[in-house]
């Protein structure tokens, strides 16, 4: 668990690309500012499509010559784990389709023994574009996920040979002698969204890290969970539930939605599912079945293909899928989602694709939002 279970723990993602020395500095300046977590994408294509990713569109453009530029996450949580000696460390996420289950338990054990007690696995279903494109099948996920979630814990508990038998993976005699640490093993955390991710996130989680949605759909999953954790008898059980959202922190909020109807920020939105537009009257721009994040090949589109399809998206989608505002104001909403239960969330800057001159004074602005979440607690309390 990430801190204290009373409080909102703050996490912010990696460093994913060049030069390697930052990975190291930002890892080391991140824990002395107070963030209790840092995550990794496990990514080899971005969500950005590349005929946009042009200086017209984004002065970034210059400086990276493409927007599929990550470190591989496992190599660089284990630099950080080197350089840091109390932030946590977490995939968000991988998955059980590029990575074996045997291979992503001695991974995380490995990472377990580098950072004892500060290491997360962070499982999720899969995405299309990390997959489809490398010739990898994107073919019953959650089945896939909910088998290696088994056999990783199996492999973790089990000093002699272990059997498996699943529809996706089988074991004979397998034998992980890798043992955690003292303070391990490490924390497996799920991205759900759907009734059976959740209701695997309830069996074998240790925390829950879907994508930001609203308070409302928050508070409903959330509420499933914990009906499913009691009904698996785990009640009792250390859980920390967690959300990943992107954020546009901005000196004002009309400054803020300025930034949010940008094209790169606009074609985000594409990663969203076809229910997120339909509550807006909408139809999703590849399909009123859209899967968003499961289907969406950004590569796939042409210049002209990408600008079509973010004329199709509604500005209130676009609100509705990314954190806004002041820091102020960001505040205040993280403090509608602890009210309900959020404990720990993954903040991603996405405030310069829309606006490149903010990048320093995003991540100051960042600064200064960390201690006022951090007294969410203190305002919770004197409120009630």
């Amino acid at each position: 668990m990430i801190g204290p279970s009373d409080r909102l723990t703050v996490g912010t993602l990696g460093t994913l690309m060049p030069p390697a020395v930052n990975l190291i500095k930002n890892a080391q300046r991140n824990e002395g500012q107070g963030y209790a977590g840092l995550w990794w994408p496990d990514h080899y294509m971005g969500w950005f499509p590349q005929a946009l990713w042009t200086a017209d569109f984004t002065p970034l453009a210059a400086f990276q010559p493409n927007p599929d530029v990550f470190f591989e996450p496992l190599v660089a949580m284990a630099a950080a784990a080197g350089a840091t000696s109390r932030i946590h460390l977490g995939t968000a996420v991988t998955e059980a389709l590029r990575r074996h289950p045997v291979e992503l338990a001695q991974a995380f054990l490995t990472l377990d023994h580098l950072a004892p007690g500060r290491i997360i696995c962070g499982l999720g279903s899969g995405e299309a574009l990390n997959l489809l494109p490398y010739g990898i099948p994107f073919e019953r996920p959650v089945g896939r996920l909910e088998e290696a979630v088994q056999v990783i814990r199996l492999l973790w508990s089990q000093d002699g040979p272990v059997d498996f038998e699943g529809e996706h993976f089988q074991l004979r005699q397998a034998v992980l002698g890798l043992k955690p640490s003292p303070e391990g093993p490490p924390e497996i955390w799920l991205a759900a969204h759907g009734p059976r991710m959740l209701d695997i996130t309830a069996r074998y989680a240790d925390g829950w890290l879907p994508e930001y949605m609203s308070l409302e759909n928050y508070r409903t999953r959330l509420e499933r969970l914990e009906q499913r954790r009691r009904a698996a008898g785990r009640a009792s059980t250390p859980f920390t539930p967690g959300m990943y959202a992107k954020l546009v922190l901005a000196d004002s909020h009309e400054q803020a939605h300025r930034i949010l109807a940008t094209p790169l920020l606009r074609a985000l939105t594409l990663t969203q599912p076809a229910e997120a537009y339909a509550r807006h009257g909408a139809v999703h721009p590849l399909g009123e079945n859209a899967n968003g994040i499961r289907d969406f090949i950004p590569v796939r589109f042409t210049r002209a293909q990408a600008l079509s399809l973010i004329e199709g998206v509604p500005s209130a989608v676009v609100e509705d899928g990314v954190l806004h505002g002041t820091p102020e104001e960001v505040t205040e909403q993280l403090g509608r989602y602890y009210a309900v239960g959020l404990r720990h969330v993954v903040l991603w800057n996405v405030t310069f694709f829309g606006d490149a001159s903010l990048i320093r004074r995003s991540y100051e602005l960042m600064g200064g939002l960390l201690p006022l979440v951090n007294d969410i607690r203190a305002a919770e309390a004197a409120s009630s």
